[in-house]
C-alpha cells in the first residue's frame, strides 16, 4: 500500500509538534489498516526520537471492536480488559489515526452498549484530559471519508493536508488575539438564523488549539458557566453526526443552563435519547470558535467541521476540565452553527464578529 508524499511531513507534525515525543517514551500508535502508510511513517518518526512505538491496528477505523461489542455480556462491556486499561494508564503518548472503511459502522452497535463501553474506559482516559498523557487525534484519507464529503479521494487528501500542514505558530498567534477578548468578557451572545443565545463566561478562559490534541487544529474553545445558557439556537445549516448517527435541523432552547425544549427535523428520537443519557447531557460542556483558514466547507466530519472559519459550535454534555469545565456527562457532542450568512458574535454587547468576519 503506497502512501502520499506528504505523509512524512504529516507524521513529523504529529510526533514532533502535537505530541512532542521524548526519548524513552512509550507511544501508542493506533489506527486502521487503511492508514498503513501513515502508521508506518509515524512509527518511523517515533523511533527517530528515541522512543517506543507500540502499534495497535484495528479493522473499523474507530478503535472499537464492534463484532465483540455486539456479542459480549454487558458486565464485560462495563469493565475494560486489564491490558487496555494498563496501556492508557502507563503510556506516555498516544497518536490515534481515524481511517474508517465505513463512517456509519458504529451505528450498527446499540447506543446503550456503545455508551457502556465508552464509560468503562473513561477513568483510564482522564490522563488525556489533564494532558498527563500527551495525545493527538487525526485522520487519514479513505474512500469513506471522501464520499461523505462529496469529494474524490485525491480531492479529500488535498483538503486534509491543506488543513493540517499550516504555519501553526502563526495560527496560534492569530487565534490568541481573538481568544483574549473572550477571556476578558462576562457574556457571549450568538445571533443567527433562529438563534439568540447568551452564555456566561465569567471566570473562564479559552484554550487555543493550534495543533495540540486535534490535527487539524484551528479553533479556540472554553466552557460556558454551567447554569448560564439562556435562549434558543437552531442548527439548520449542517447535519449533526454522533457515533455514526445523523440528526438534521436540531433546535434547542435553554433556561438556566439546561435544555428545556429540543426538536429535530430527522432522527429526533436519537437526539432525545442522547439528551436523556444522564443528568449532565442537557447542559453545555463547550463553546468553540472555528478559525482554520484551510476549512471553508462542510465535510460531514466533526474533526474538520468544528474548525470551519466563521462558525461556532456548542458541545452538549461533558465539560473540559482544562478550561474550567465542571459539568460531568458521558456525552460530548459538538454541534456546528454557521455564522457566515448574517450571524454575529457579541461580547458584553459589542459585536466582535459579523457574517464570519472578525471586527477586532
Amino acid at each position: 500500500m503506497s502512501g502520499d508524499p506528504r505523509d512524512e511531513a504529516y507524521a513529523k507534525l504529529l510526533v514532533e509538534t502535537c505530541v512532542d515525543v521524548q526519548p524513552g517514551w512509550q507511544v501508542l500508535v493506533i489506527g486502521s489498516y487503511l492508514a498503513r502508510p501513515l502508521l508506518q511513517e509515524v512509527s518511523r518518526q517515533v523511533g527517530r526520537r528515541g522512543a517506543y512505538a507500540i502499534q495497535r491496528v484495528n479493522l473499523t477505523g474507530y478503535g472499537t471492536n464492534i463484532p465483540w461489542a455486539k456479542e459480549a455480556p454487558e458486565d464485560l462491556l462495563g469493565k475494560p480488559a486489564a491490558i487496555d486499561a494498563y496501556a492508557f494508564d502507563h503510556a506516555d503518548g498516544l497518536i490515534s489515526i481515524e481511517a474508517p472503511e465505513n463512517t456509519r459502522e458504529l451505528s450498527g452497535l446499540p447506543a446503550e452498549r456503545l455508551t457502556k463501553l465508552q464509560s468503562a474506559m473513561r477513568p483510564h482516559m482522564e490522563r488525556m484530559f489533564t494532558h498527563e498523557l500527551k495525545w493527538v487525534g487525526c485522520q487519514y484519507p479513505t474512500p469513506a471519508l471522501a464520499q461523505d464529503a462529496g469529494l474524490s479521494l485525491g480531492e479529500f487528501a488535498d483538503f486534509l493536508y491543506g488543513a493540517c500542514l499550516l504555519d501553526w505558530d502563526a495560527e496560534r498567534e492569530r487565534m490568541s488575539r481573538y481568544a483574549e477578548h473572550f477571556d476578558q468578557a462576562e457574556e457571549v451572545r450568538l445571533v443567527g438564523n433562529g438563534t439568540d443565545v447568551r452564555l456566561g463566561l465569567a471566570g473562564r478562559s479559552a484554550e487555543v488549539d493550534a495543533g495540540g490534541a486535534n490535527m487539524p487544529g484551528g479553533e479556540f474553545f472554553l466552557c460556558p458557566v454551567e447554569d448560564s445558557a439562556e435562549g434558543a439556537i437552531v442548527f439548520d445549516e449542517f447535519p449533526a453526526v454522533y457515533n455514526g448517527r445523523e440528526v438534521t435541523g436540531i433546535s434547542l432552547r435553554f433556561e438556566s443552563g439546561v435544555v428545556v425544549d429540543a426538536s429535530a427535523t430527522s432522527n429526533e428520537e436519537f437526539l432525545t435519547e442522547m439528551l436523556d443519557l444522564d443528568d449532565g447531557a442537557r447542559r453545555l460542556g463547550e463553546l468553540g470558535i472555528g478559525c482554520n483558514p484551510g476549512i471553508t466547507r462542510y465535510m460531514k466530519n466533526t474533526l474538520f467541521d468544528e474548525k470551519i472559519d466563521g462558525t461556532a459550535h456548542l458541545a452538549l454534555g461533558n465539560g473540559l476540565p482544562e478550561v474550567g469545565g465542571t459539568n460531568v456527562s458521558q456525552l460530548h457532542w459538538d454541534i456546528v452553527k454557521d455564522l457566515r450568512e448574517g450571524g454575529r458574535i457579541e461580547l458584553d454587547g459589542k459585536v466582535v464578529q459579523e457574517s464570519g468576519r472578525w471586527l477586532l
